[in-house]
């Protein structure tokens, strides 16, 4: 059965495969015995290999163990998850925060806690596949709006029933297309029409925003949205992730959302690794800077070159391919020049939209950002691409 369902995605050039490497993540990895410059990774800031952060992950582990015995509501919390959990508050400008075990499971929880069935969710079409599957576990009924498109979603909150308790989903910064959700006019049409606005900001969080507090500071909406959530392992160079917001949110996420009720709190080490994060991306704004400056020579390259990105304005620069078979062989020819970034298929992106996702990062240096577009430039020839 499984072979032959196996055998089904490779004609339709869907299967997948996990890529080991031979040393830690970085601008710059092996593997296969080969160097290659990574631009895949969301370790935007290069906080994962951090000597402050690492050296806090060992001292949480030397001093609270590997793990966390059982969840935070049966054998207690830790230092390190509450040290994190003020710290993330007084960063992102609320009241309290919540960490979860990772950026899904959070979703998964705080959708649920935030609505019921007979309730409705109105989510943009991009959104992260955490977030519809948290609106499907609600019970809720939703409806999938065209992405960005605030008419449609004016249209359906003209529709719905009156007084219906009403949820809108969005990411702040979309993964997969590096553009950012229209948070002012979505706050603004949430009040007006009393529903609730639930953003994700997993990609923005230590990126957007002028000390990167993330896509809400960019755009000026922080007292706008009482609550959002994030991710510690992308730009914070850990793992977990975290709801943010006002003090009772916080305490009725604690009684409701059944991933923190029910699953073992995240290591220790998780926790310290994201506070000392947090600590140097408060102190180190160059490294902001430097992430911005190889961005912007990585987009002008590539479009200098002739390639066909999306409208992103972040480190997420999406080069549109078409077809699965073709991004694939894109993907090949980029490796078998020293680049890795491998292609995205459906269904993690629609039908016929296959690209080539590429995140540059702070530690990427000018030769590795002009040696990866030597690479893009032969690869495009070589698959008739350019």
């Amino acid at each position: 059965m499984f072979r032959t369902r196996l055998q089904q995605l490779a004609a339709q050039s869907l299967t997948r495969t996990v890529s080991p490497l031979e040393s830690s993540t970085g601008p710059v990895v092996q593997r296969s015995g080969r160097r290659v410059i990574l631009l895949c990774s969301n370790d935007y800031l290069g906080l994962a290999t951090h000597p402050d952060v690492v050296r806090a992950a060992v001292c949480a582990t030397e001093r609270y163990g590997a793990g966390s015995g059982a969840a935070r509501l049966i054998s207690g919390t830790l230092p390190p998850h509450e040290d994190l959990e003020t710290s993330l508050a007084d960063f992102k400008g609320t009241e309290a925060a919540l960490m979860f075990g990772s950026g899904y499971v959070a979703n998964l929880g705080v959708i649920p806690g935030l609505i019921g069935h007979n309730g409705l969710i109105l989510v943009d079409r991009l959104c992260h596949a955490s977030l519809i599957d948290g609106c499907r576990l609600s019970g809720a009924d939703f409806r999938v709006f065209r992405h960005r498109d605030l008419a449609q979603v004016d249209s359906l909150l003209k529709r719905r029933a009156a007084n219906r308790p009403t949820l809108i989903v969005t990411d702040g910064l979309f993964s997969m297309d590096g553009d950012i959700a229209p948070l002012r006019e979505l706050a603004s049409l949430a009040k007006q029409y009393d529903a609730m606005l639930y953003v994700d900001d997993a990609h923005g969080t230590g990126v957007m925003g002028p000390t990167g507090r993330g896509t809400l500071e960019q755009l000026g909406v922080e007292h706008e949205i009482p609550f959002h959530m994030g991710t510690l392992g992308k730009a914070l160079g850990s793992s977990g992730a975290f709801v943010v917001g006002p003090r009772d949110m916080i305490q009725y996420m604690i009684n409701t959302a059944r991933p923190f009720m029910f699953t073992t709190a995240p290591p220790p080490s998780s926790a310290a690794a994201a506070h000392a994060a947090l600590a140097v991306i408060r102190r180190d704004p160059e490294r902001r800077n430097r992430l911005w400056a190889n961005r912007h020579r990585l987009f002008s390259g590539l479009q200098q070159r002739g390639f066909r990105l999306t409208d992103t304005v972040s480190p997420i620069l999406p080069i549109l391919i078409g077809s699965a078979e073709q991004a694939l062989a894109f993907a090949d020819q980029l490796l078998a020049h020293g680049v890795y970034a491998p292609a995205i298929r459906p269904p993690t992106v629609p039908d016929d939209t296959s690209r080539i996702r590429v995140t540059v990062t702070s530690e990427h240096t000018s030769d590795h950002i002009d040696e990866a577009l030597r690479a893009f430039e032969l690869a495009g020839h070589a698959t008739g691409l350019l």
